[in-house]
């Protein structure tokens, strides 16, 4: 047996016998069929028995006949345009795929006579082994995998803004914003909402109150703890319907901003209906029983005016605006119930009308809470 290297690939040589190994993907491989004679009108067919058709590549004196070409090979087979006068028969492959492995004839026919000139093993190799494949296939799912978590971070951290809801009557709420490493040497935290009013301000280890804007001052709390920790969250107490709002974190250093988070808060302000020649309607707020006797409960309407005022054990009827003098009913025992309602009879208008009570002792806020009244058309 006899080894030949044409054109860089090895092929096994045994008379008109040979073999030759590819790997899949080269650009082409060349099946090799020698002539030392060549009669005149000839033709010379590529066959793989195995195949229906089993014409592989079939050429003339004038040209390629590949009207009978097996479709698996159109467009990836060629001979030299001179074979038939040099005598070198040798078919090119391009592009060989697993599929094509096979035993592969070279035959020469003329004037009825068909001769045999040689038989070509083609063994196509996959590149990469089992072991090599599943290497790859790991490699490929972890690289999805670390691209997936990557962009799942970078929107849900960075581009998403999530989103906080909270009663009107909750005694506060939290606007989370969190560090996704621990930021060293923080100089400054600010909150600001959507009109770029100052919500909170930290800095330099200390809360700045003289910079919130009037409507946050004395409702906003950083916990100190979770500072260290990179956690930004800012409490907001006693929410209404006009904290409904996008608000930003902002964290510094040195003037730069770190990390910048968005998160919108909406204030659920539940809603009454009565129709308007209702006698009476009840505005409900139910809190927390036994209150301090020295507690003061205040409603007001969106216009800031005085609805109801209870304080020191009783009504305060001479503190109400005179539109809603004597048209006002609150329970007796409210502070020992935790029952806050607020009855408001004889009606005098139509629409929407957003009723706020508050609970408050030497001038501080304990209970916060909204109402909305709509008074429907007849």
């Amino acid at each position: 047996m006899k080894m030949l290297v044409v054109f860089g690939i090895l092929v096994h040589v045994s008379q008109h016998a040979f073999g030759v190994e590819v790997y899949e993907g080269v650009e082409s491989v060349l099946l090799p069929c020698q002539s030392s004679s060549v009669s005149q009108s000839p033709t010379v067919v590529w066959s793989r028995y195995d195949l229906i058709p089993s014409t592989v590549h079939q050429r003339s004196e004038e040209c390629d006949r590949l009207k009978d070409q097996n479709q698996l090979y159109r467009d990836r087979t060629s001979m030299k345009t001179d074979a038939l006068i040099t005598g070198d028969l040798s078919l090119t492959l391009r592009k060989p795929r697993l599929s094509d492995s096979g035993n592969y004839t070279c035959t020469i026919t003329a004037f009825g006579n068909e001769r045999r000139l040689a038989d070509v093993e083609l063994q196509v190799k996959d590149p990469f082994p089992p072991w090599a494949k599943g290497l790859v296939a790991v490699s490929v799912v972890l690289v999805v995998l670390a691209v997936a978590v990557g962009l799942f971070i970078y929107f849900y951290y960075f581009r998403t803004v999530p989103q906080v809801e909270v009663e009107s009557a909750a005694e506060s709420v939290q606007l989370p914003c969190r560090a996704l490493v621990n930021l060293l040497q923080v100089s400054t935290v600010k909150w600001t909402d959507k009109d770029n009013r100052k919500v909170h301000v930290y800095q330099d280890g200390s809360d700045q109150p003289e910079e919130q804007d009037e409507f946050y001052r004395n409702r906003t709390e950083m916990k100190r703890i979770l500072l260290k920790i990179g956690n930004f969250s800012l409490t907001l107490k006693h929410p209404s319907g006009r904290d409904t709002n996008t608000f930003t974190c902002r964290v510094y250093r040195e003037g730069k901003v770190l990390m910048e988070k968005q998160v919108e808060l909406k204030v659920k302000v539940p809603q009454v209906e009565v129709e308007s020649g209702a006698e009476s309607v009840q505005l409900p707020f139910i809190t927390t029983a036994d209150l301090p006797g020295d507690v003061r409960v205040e409603w007001r309407d969106m216009f800031n005016w005085k609805v109801h005022v209870y304080q020191d054990g009783s009504d305060r009827p001479e503190e109400q605006d005179e539109f809603y003098r004597n048209r006002t009913e609150m329970k007796k025992d409210l502070l020992r119930t935790g029952d806050l309602s607020l009855t408001l009879k004889h009606l005098r208008y139509r629409g929407t009308v957003t009723y706020t009570c508050r609970v408050s002792r030497e001038g501080r806020v304990l209970r916060k809470k909204q109402v909305k009244l709509w008074v429907k058309d007849d």
